[in-house]
């Protein structure tokens, strides 16, 4: 890889349940969308990231994480920037089906940045 590959630094906040299938083998990606999930939902900032794992993931599943991740720019130029309910919170939209592309377009490791017990 070149490296002069230029990237978009992505927050994705995830569950347990999520993490852990994320942390095997190394941070590398995503796991597959279930079926009632057609679409993955990166976020452009760190602050919704943590608003979601703190409200919306805690409760349901009894814990929030924020990760950090670099994305090839070249593969985001494919997908517009979507506003998701208020004027700070924007977010890509990528189809489940291309869960395999995403992953390649991920330079280095995935990190967990917050933690909310």
């Amino acid at each position: 890889m070149s490296e002069n590959i230029e990237t978009v630094t992505l927050w994705r906040p995830v569950g347990p349940e999520e993490l852990g299938l994320m942390r095997y083998p190394k941070n590398a990606g995503f796991p597959p969308r279930l079926p009632d999930q057609p679409v993955f939902y990166p976020v452009l900032s760190e602050d919704y990231a943590v608003k979601i794992a703190r409200d919306w993931n805690v409760p349901r599943s009894g814990a929030g994480f924020v990760t950090r991740f670099e994305v090839r720019k070249d593969y985001l130029a494919g997908h517009a920037i979507q506003e998701a309910g208020g004027r700070a919170h924007f977010e890509y939209w990528i189809p489940a089906e291309e869960m395999d592309l995403f992953n390649a377009a991920i330079v280095g490791a995935i990190e967990v940045t917050q933690t909310f017990p």
